[in-house]
């Protein structure tokens, strides 16, 4: 669960409305564990809205804001998204995304 008081990149763009009229319109993403024979394997998923196709992830030993961040990066770069292409990346805004790192991220790209 993530400080209440960390600050927060701008509210819900999607007001729980998960359609799209086309790819790279909205895309979904949430972290999450598995137990494996050799321990946990922490995995992040971007998910396409429009196609339900998995457009980018990562998988690590640990839960860092790192994990989701590259699975976001690994999907823009499969998708060749330009800055203005007008896609939203949406996510339940967990620890991994609010984290001071990568609200400075978030910050430095709106300026």
């Amino acid at each position: 669960m993530p400080e209440p008081s960390a600050p927060r990149p701008p509210g819900n763009l999607v007001d729980r409305d998960f359609t799209a009229s086309r790819p790279d319109q909205l895309w979904v993403a949430d972290p999450t564990y598995v137990r494996t024979w050799s321990g946990w394997a922490y995995v992040a998923f971007v998910l396409d809205v429009y196609s339900r196709m998995i457009v980018g992830w990562q998988v690590a030993n640990h839960m860092r804001t790192e994990l989701p961040l590259d699975a976001l990066e690994t999907a823009l770069w499969r998708q060749r998204i330009k800055k203005d292409s007008g896609l939203i990346h949406h996510s339940d805004r967990g620890s991994q995304y609010v984290s001071i790192w990568q609200s400075q991220e978030q910050t430095a790209q709106s300026a």
